[in-house]
């Protein structure tokens, strides 16, 4: 196994992608935040996620190695790059690596201990995911979708154990957009799907109606956007004049 195949196989792309979900929710619960212990957070924090959701796709391509084959061939299990004993050491050595990133920023900055129970719960629900939630289509979907969004929560965790309410319209409105692409992606792999077994909607209502039902779920979460507009955001400068206004482009102005 080349150094490349072990960064390919927990798509970094998406990786760094879910970990702006961190810097959302650490930027917009600001206050009273030093600039210390904000950047402090957003390193710590990110790389959290990054290796806890890298553990995650790699359990997943363990499990999936069959119906890869067929869907992916081009990832590197099914193309012989990377073999199911180097994925599953792979994987207990990313997740290690992100809890104990968490573990170093609660015990550095004397955090709230439930930031270690979160991140442990988003590495275990990875591997829930890709043992037994996959082939369970529907609700498969929804861990996935609560997976990546959590990254608001923890973030804003980080900053202070009280979430501000905004921040859970954050979180429900990136759960739907999620919930919306994994429906999608059933119906793009319904023949690898079938032959293992998954059970996603796609297979169970048709491509059509699952199509539709997706849909639904996207028009949620642009309804659900407008709220945001109740409540305001910190800037990243520790600056009392400053604050930055959820209106659907952000304003400066004199609080």
């Amino acid at each position: 196994m080349k150094i490349k195949d072990a960064i390919e196989i927990v798509r970094p792309v998406n990786c760094l992608m879910g970990a702006l979900t961190i810097i959302i929710g650490l930027l917009n619960t600001r206050t009273s935040i030093s600039l210390t212990l904000l950047f402090s957070n957003i390193i710590l924090g990110t790389l959290t996620y990054i290796f806890l959701a890298g553990s995650g796709m790699i359990i997943n391509d363990f499990y999936d190695y069959e119906i890869d084959k067929i869907n992916r061939p081009q990832r590197p299990i099914p193309r012989g790059s990377v073999s199911l004993s180097q994925a599953k050491l792979l994987f207990f050595t990313y997740l290690l690596i992100g809890l104990l990133f968490s573990f170093f920023n609660v015990l550095i900055f004397n955090l709230n201990y439930i930031i270690i129970i979160l991140a442990a719960f988003f590495g275990f629900i990875g591997w829930v995911y890709a043992k037994w939630g996959k082939k369970s289509g529907f609700p498969g979907n929804i861990i996935v979708s609560i997976s990546f969004s959590i990254g608001m929560i923890y973030g804003a965790l980080l900053n202070s154990s009280l979430i501000p309410i905004y921040i859970y319209y954050y979180f429900i409105t990136a759960f739907f957009l999620l919930l919306s692409r994994e429906i999608i992606k059933g119906c793009e792999d319904i023949e690898g799907d079938k032959k293992e077994g998954v059970k996603t909607l796609a297979i169970r209502i048709g491509a059509k109606k699952a199509t539709n039902l997706a849909m639904i779920f996207l028009l949620l979460a642009l309804h659900i956007t407008p709220l945001y507009k109740y409540y305001k955001s910190i800037s990243i400068f520790n600056n009392d004049e400053f604050w930055i206004y959820n209106r659907g482009f952000f304003n400066l102005s004199n609080d």
